[in-house]
Formats: C-alpha cells, sequence, structure tokens
C-alpha cells in the first residue's frame, strides 16, 4: 500500500487560499445553524494543523463551487432538484488528518455526517438530508495500489470500481476483481452491502474478497482489521459499513481469470420463444458452470412501426473462457437460446466491463477511470430474490402488468447467483443471500423524460412500480421477503425507534440473526448513534 497506508498526521500540503465572496467572520454567521450554536469552520480552524490547505476543501451554499460539486455525483437524478435538502457543509478532503478534523467537528456542534464516495444510493441519503449535515465527498481519495505478486490492492475509500478495473488492468490481464457491472459505482457503498456482480458465480461477493480495511471509528481512531476486531470486520462487509465508520481504505483479494473471456448479446422478442427460453434460464443457469453468467434485460417494446406491444428480453452473457468451450456448454445448458459464434466476442475482463456499462469492446480503457457512466439513473427501484423459478403463468402475468406501464419505461432484471455463492454461509458475513437463491430480480421505472418525480406521469410510473412489487410476492422469497441493502428502499420504512419497526427493513436485508448481530455491533462501536441515516444500523437504549 502507498503513503495513503502511512497517518496522513506526519504531512500536509499547502495550497493557495480560495477566495470566499464573504469574509470567514460573515461565513461563520451564515454556518451558524446548528442546534447549539457551534461555529464548523471555527473549529476546523482550531482543530487543524493546516488551516490554509483544509479551508480550501470546504465549500458553503455562498460559494459557486458549493451546487456543482454536491451534483457531481448526485447519480440518482430524482434527487437533483431545488427542493431537495442539501448540506449545510461540503468537505472533500484529500487525506486521513482531514477526514478525521472533519468527523471531530461535525460531533462538536452536532451536525450529521453523510460519507459519499460514488454517489449511487438510490434514495440518495448520502447527498441529503432533513437535518444540518456536514457532507464528507471521498471523491479526492481514489489511489489504487494493485500488488500482483500477493494478489492484493489496496483502495482508498473514495475510489470507484472502474478506477480498480483499469488499476489491475495495467498491472495484469490475468487478474481481477469481483466487483459490480457500472463502473461509477463507488467501492466504499459496494462493499459496504455485499456487492454482487458477473463473477458472484465463481468467487461470491465482492465484501467476501475483502481481507483489511482502516476505519475510522467515531472518535477519529484509525483501525484496522486486527485492532477494530473480527466482530466490527464482519459488520463493515456488507452490513452498511458507514454505520459504523469511515472507510478510508480496503485490502481487496485479487482472484483468477483467464487472459481472454467471452461476452454475448442476444435479443429475442415473445413472439421468439422469449417467454419459454426464460423459464428455462431461471432452471439451468443458476445451477449450471458457475464461469458462466448471464444477466437478462426485460422492458416492453413496440414492434417495429406498429402500436402493438412485446416483450423483449435481452441476455448478455459473460463466460470465463473460449467461444469454442461455450458453444457446447450452451448447446447442452441452454439450447434454446441458440447462440452462435457471430453472437460472442472473446475480450479481456476490462474490455467485458466496458461492454457490461453498454459500449462497444473498443471502447478506450480510459472509460474506466472517467467517473462518466452510460447507464441512466433517474429512477425508483426495487429488488427481490427469487429461490424458485417463476411458472410460465406467471410469466405471462408479468408481461400483461408490463403492458399496463408506459413502453420502455418499465425495466426488469435478472442476475443469477449460484455457484461458490451457495457454498458460502449467510452468516459468513452480513449478506444472507446464500443457499438456494437462483437470482436477483431488480424492478425500476424510468423517469428521465420528466421534470421531476412529482410529475402526474412520475406519480403514475411509480406507483405502477409498487403494484409490480407486490403482484410478484408470490413468486419470491418469503418469511423474510428478502431484499439488498444497497439497492436501499425507503417504502420499506426507515423509523427505527424499537426493534418491531426496524425489522420492517433490517430483517429484509440480513436476516433475523445477522440484523441483531449488526445491532450489538453497532451499540458497541458507536453507541451514541453518531453514523445515523435512514435505514443504517439502529441502536436501542434497552436493547
Amino acid at each position: 500500500m502507498r503513503n495513503f497506508q502511512l497517518t496522513s498526521f506526519l504531512f500536509f500540503l499547502v495550497f493557495l487560499t480560495l477566495s470566499f465572496p464573504v469574509s470567514w467572520g460573515a461565513l461563520s454567521s451564515i454556518l451558524n445553524v446548528t442546534p447549539d450554536g457551534g461555529d464548523f469552520i471555527s473549529c476546523v480552524e482550531s482543530t487543524s494543523d493546516n488551516f490554509t490547505a483544509i479551508s480550501r476543501l470546504i465549500y458553503t451554499p455562498v460559494n459557486s463551487s458549493f451546487l456543482p460539486i454536491w451534483e457531481a455525483r448526485l447519480r440518482n437524478l430524482r434527487f437533483n432538484k431545488s427542493s431537495i435538502p442539501k448540506p449545510s457543509i461540503i468537505v472533500t478532503p484529500d487525506n486521513e488528518f482531514q477526514v478525521r478534523t472533519t468527523l471531530l467537528c461535525s460531533k462538536r456542534y452536532r451536525y450529521e455526517l453523510r460519507v459519499r464516495c460514488g454517489g449511487h444510493d438510490f434514495e440518495g441519503v448520502s447527498s441529503t438530508a432533513d437535518v444540518p449535515f456536514v457532507m464528507l465527498d471521498l471523491n479526492r481519495m481514489r489511489s489504487v495500489d494493485v500488488d500482483v505478486g500477493n494478489k492484493t490492492a489496496w483502495v482508498q475509500g473514495g475510489a470507484v470500481l472502474g478506477e480498480v478495473y483499469y488499476a489491475i488492468r495495467n498491472k495484469t490481464n490475468s487478474l481481477y476483481f469481483p466487483g459490480g457491472i457500472c463502473s461509477t459505482v463507488g467501492v466504499g457503498g459496494f462493499l459496504g452491502g455485499g456487492g454482487y456482480g458477473n463473477l458472484i458465480r465463481k468467487y461470491g461477493t465482492g465484501a467476501d474478497n475483502v481481507i483489511d480495511a482502516r476505519l475510522m471509528n467515531v472518535d477519529g481512531v484509525i483501525l484496522n482489521r486486527k485492532s477494530m476486531g473480527e466482530d466490527l470486520f464482519w459488520a463493515i462487509r456488507g452490513g452498511g459499513a458507514s454505520s459504523f465508520g469511515i472507510i478510508l481504505a480496503w485490502k481487496l483479494r485479487l482472484v483468477s481469470v483467464p487472459e481472454l473471456v467471452t461476452v454475448f448479446l442476444v435479443t429475442r422478442a415473445l413472439e421468439e420463444g422469449a417467454t419459454e427460453i426464460l423459464h428455462k434460464f431461471q432452471y439451468a443457469i443458476p445451477n449450471g458452470d458457475r464461469n458462466l453468467s448471464i444477466r437478462v434485460t426485460i422492458s416492453s417494446a413496440f414492434i417495429g412501426n406498429t402500436t402493438t406491444k412485446t416483450i423483449n428480453i435481452m441476455f448478455l452473457g459473460l463466460y470465463q473462457g473460449k467461444i469454442d468451450t461455450l458453444l457446447p456448454l450452451m448447446n447442452n445448458t441452454l439450447p434454446e437460446l441458440k447462440l452462435t459464434r457471430g453472437d460472442c466476442e472473446e475480450v479481456t475482463m476490462a474490455q467485458a466491463s466496458i461492454v457490461f456499462n453498454g459500449l462497444p469492446s473498443n471502447t478506450q480503457l480510459e472509460f474506466l477511470r472517467s467517473r462518466v457512466t452510460n447507464i441512466p439513473l433517474n429512477t425508483k427501484n426495487k429488488l427481490d430474490y427469487v429461490r424458485t423459478p417463476i411458472p410460465i403463468h406467471g410469466l405471462k402475468k408479468i408481461w400483461t402488468k408490463l403492458f399496463e406501464n408506459d413502453v420502455g419505461r418499465g425495466t426488469l432484471i435478472m442476475h443469477p447467483l449460484g455457484g461458490r455463492n451457495d457454498e458460502i454461509s449467510e452468516t459468513a458475513i452480513p449478506y444472507p443471500h446464500r443457499t438456494g437463491v437462483l437470482y436477483q430480480f431488480h424492478q425500476y421505472v424510468n423517469i428521465s423524460d420528466q421534470a421531476s418525480d412529482t410529475t402526474p406521469t412520475s406519480l403514475r410510473r411509480i406507483n405502477w412500480l409498487r403494484s409490480f412489487n407486490d403482484l410478484i410476492a408470490p413468486y419470491v422469497s418469503r418469511n423474510p421477503r428478502e431484499a439488498y441493502s444497497n439497492y436501499k428502499d425507503l417504502d420499506l420504512g426507515f423509523e427505527a425507534g424499537s426493534y418491531e419497526q426496524a425489522r420492517s427493513w433490517g430483517e429484509r436485508y440480513w436476516k433475523r440473526h445477522n440484523f441483531k448481530k449488526l445491532i450489538s455491533i453497532k451499540a458497541m462501536a458507536d453507541p451514541e448513534n453518531f453514523f445515523r441515516y435512514p435505514q443504517s444500523i439502529p441502536v436501542f437504549p434497552t436493547y
């Protein structure tokens, strides 16, 4: 691990002072919004050994850069509107000492603290709150240090997945990290909730492959795996890491991959037997060769230039091997798809990540670290887990329901699990969706063509999504009906005054045993519940 592994208390860079349009005294009065009249700026000034440096990284609503910085990584545009509550202060630290200063001053003057990395959270909780809060944006802390010999990488908390993939590709084509699909997802949030992707069937979740971490606790002390203890290390890998502290860096285990893998894309409509193919997919792929993963995307469409609707099902596959091995495997596993050599392409894993971002494989690898995404995010989302294949008649009910929504504005995604994920205990880390889960069933509506999420059309689509989620209840997991904490859904509730309130979402994300363990660890690590946000791990006075 490079210099960010060392405590950055030892060095500070000298910056030019940022010219604010008002004096520091006037700025202090603007910031005097905390419950006890505290002054965050004065606290920073008195706490920091290099106030000039950190002042350059503090933004308030009076600064012209405040809104662009807030908007820059607010990925779900549903929350990018003038009426949404914004931070009192944004801090963009570039070293660990500045993180500590921000934490301690936020505590001292009773601001809530929200940590943002990639900004993909579906309910906007890292970027907005109904109380005065400081947003700690880790965008400047994103180093990735790859050690090919030891098959590891140290990754700072502000990096995104694409930056990890790019750094690995610069060193080797035979190692990779079992990360997620979208390259702009923040590593911190991804691992904090478990993290699934195309390699989950062979290597488990991203969090299963975390072997160490640097965590700043509520007192500003930096801990590693040994000093934090195994319980806290267990909790941050899938239990919502930001409930327990600020992750400064993760140590990742890299996994072996072929130098060339195969990607393919096949789309079938209802008229081409798509229903029967999808029905077979549910049995065949989750229980098949763990080198093969096929991600299914389902949406309605018009047939040609007519007003007649159909359902298009896109099968986007990744195989850890070459075409000559894949074709006979598919012929035995899912012959109904009729995969041909012309549908396939041999690429590196880094190129495969680009393909799964919706771009051609020959796109420059620089795309991965550009923090640009080709995946639209102006959506309301829900996610279920399916343990029993949905029967043909159930799929037909789903098609009928899709036809009720605006064409192309409701999308369903099935991502297969099984394989190695089946072999890992549901208590190994907090992420519990293991043995017997066939696939994740992600449902979302897109409102990118609307001015806001409160237009009549937006509200109709969101209500359609909720009714669709009710429709599929007989076909998804039960007791509890499982959900994914990284696909946060505040429809499940977010009050945490008692266990009975919190279980409405906590047991769905983590199951009862894991949720209760997370609550116990939280009570030890953060007894005053400083690290809190909607659906964070709660603290109960008499639990």
